[in-house]
């Protein structure tokens, strides 16, 4: 971790306690270095008798179980599963088929229910909300990106990122520069008025995420957004995910298979049987279920 040190803190020439990295720290800012380094860790720490406040997570889950029904078949999607994740994370979900990676998006981002277990966005529990009430959090807070670019084939792509503003009640003037403003973001400046027929897979799904990020969400979920397209433009797609993530300090939570996507996260939380099996955080479910005893 590297941090920006200020231009007030000047090169030490003797052998001051009170320096770091080669730096004399002014006595005030000890604290906020101290503060600094917790809000990037989302850990709590004591030091020299100070106790700071730990940072909460933007997203918290506790014990989510999901099952689904089907006559007399229960298939139980989620067992128990258990995840944090900080503000400005960028985090990739993993693990075999079958083994409840989009289940979990689903129910962190209230697009489905839980049968046990309680999630947390920013504070606010999400089964505490009726459906209109999250409706509307969810078009605030949280965009979402999917493997199928799910665009409308008869609208251009600016119409296509202006659509969910004015429907969401944004004027047609603030959508329409809004809509201009995020595909520029994603390199899509010259495309705007390219239906989707007329773009290739990557500039389709640049436009998804444009679309994903037309209401400056806190939250995005991206579930298997490189599945559709080749190696090169997977990565392509993930330079640009990341440079979202590192400019904006905007939370992604991404599903995917693939290692090497994974890998571009600040860390992976890897799924088997409806459990979290390692949270990336060195902390595996054997562990945590010993440390709940």
């Amino acid at each position: 971790m590297s941090l920006k040190v200020p231009l007030s803190w000047r090169r030490h020439e003797d052998n001051n306690p009170r320096t770091h990295g080669g730096f004399t720290i002014p006595r005030c800012t000890v604290g906020e270095l101290r503060i600094a380094c917790l809000n990037q860790s989302g850990a709590a720490a004591v030091s020299g008798g100070e106790r700071t406040t730990p940072v909460e997570p933007i997203i918290s889950a506790k014990n989510i179980v999901k099952i689904y029904r089907s006559r007399d078949v229960e298939v139980h999607a989620l067992r128990g599963a258990d995840i944090e994740v900080q503000k400005g994370e960028m985090v990739a979900i993993m693990g075999p088929s079958g083994s409840g990676k989009t289940t979990l998006l689903n129910c962190l981002s209230g697009l489905d229910g839980v049968d046990a277990g309680d999630i947390t966005i920013s504070g606010r529990e999400i089964k505490k909300m009726s459906d209109d009430a999250l409706s509307e959090y969810r078009a605030k807070m949280m965009g979402f990106v999917f493997q199928a670019y799910n665009l409308l084939p008869v609208l251009s792509a600016l119409e296509n990122v202006e659509l969910p503003l004015v429907l969401a009640g944004v004027s047609q003037k603030e959508a329409k520069r809004r809509a201009g403003e995020k595909l520029a973001q994603v390199g899509l400046a010259d495309r705007m008025s390219h239906k989707p027929a007329e773009l290739s897979g990557g500039q389709q799904q640049r436009v998804a995420i444009a679309r994903s990020l037309a209401n400056d969400p806190a939250i995005v979920w991206a579930d298997e957004p490189t599945g559709n397209l080749d190696s090169e433009t997977s990565q392509e797609v993930m330079d640009l995910l990341v440079k979202l993530n590192r400019e904006h300090a905007q939370t992604f939570v991404i599903v995917t298979h693939s290692a090497e996507i994974g890998g571009r996260a600040n860390r992976i939380v890897k799924m088997r049987d409806g459990r979290i099996e390692d949270d990336g955080n060195g902390k595996s479910a054997v562990a945590a279920a010993a440390s709940s005893r």
